[in-house]
């Protein structure tokens, strides 16, 4: 149900500035959103799961921030973020 060290390198490589960058704000939000998109597939099958829903309303609220402090500093990279992910139509 976790994100794994694996998948964490694939998506840092792939999203963020440099292999080793797990601090910038395009990896962070690419990790959180990976971790997103499994707790609401785990909730299809558990849906009384209040309170796994709880952590995900946490990390909802944490990539909305990060995604804004991206929109206020680099427009273009935010762009490029959510299109990638998929995140907004």
């Amino acid at each position: 149900m976790t994100v794994t060290s694996e998948m964490k390198k694939e998506l840092i490589e792939k999203h963020g500035t440099s292999p080793e960058d797990t601090g910038s704000v395009q990896s962070q939000v690419a990790i959180l959103t990976a971790r997103i998109k499994q707790l609401t597939e785990h909730f299809l099958e558990h849906p009384k799961d209040h309170a796994s829903r709880r952590g995900l309303l946490k990390l909802v609220g944490k990539r909305r921030s990060l995604l804004n402090y991206l929109k206020k500093k680099n427009y273009e990279a935010y762009k490029q973020l959510i299109s990638d992910l998929g995140i907004r139509k």
